[in-house]
């Protein structure tokens, strides 16, 4: 198959910066229309008794992980690679597919650090079943490790 739209879940980590070259590695070796993806989600401790989240708090995570999106796309940009950015506020499974889907993905990229916790989050929790179950597409993992 050829991938000629690659989406790239991009959350600025280690994990993050591994996978981001290997995705414009691959995107340029195929020639591929390339989007990156940062999701600002709250934790649930901060959403208030009905459900609710204050205003300057998602304000503030939607800035974090705006500059955080800014990053990625520059280190793209500095190695002479373009991509188009999206900022997506919600659970981040949830709006990796929503925009997989969108755009009419062929492949979604993710960075996965086989050696911490955070590897618990993404797949062997309901998170990673929600995104190996739900994707429209492929996934790549780009595995980093300490």
């Amino acid at each position: 198959m050829k991938y000629q739209r690659i989406l790239l879940a991009y959350n600025g980590s280690k994990e993050g910066r591994r996978a981001l070259l290997e995705c414009a590695d691959l995107a340029s070796f195929l020639k591929a229309e390339t989007h990156l993806l940062a999701v600002a989600s709250m934790p649930p401790s901060l959403f208030l008794t009905e459900g609710f989240v204050p205003e300057e708090l998602l304000e503030e995570e939607k800035k974090r992980t705006q500059t955080v999106l800014d990053e990625g796309i520059r280190k793209l940009r500095e190695g002479g690679f373009n991509a188009t950015g999206h900022l997506a506020v919600g659970e981040p499974v949830e709006e990796i597919c929503r925009l997989a889907k969108s755009l009419r993905t062929d492949l979604i990229v993710v960075g996965h650090n086989q050696n911490t916790s955070f590897a618990a989050r993404w797949w062997k929790g309901s998170v990673g079943a929600s995104l190996l179950d739900y994707s429209p597409c492929s996934i790549l993992i780009a595995l980093s490790q300490t």
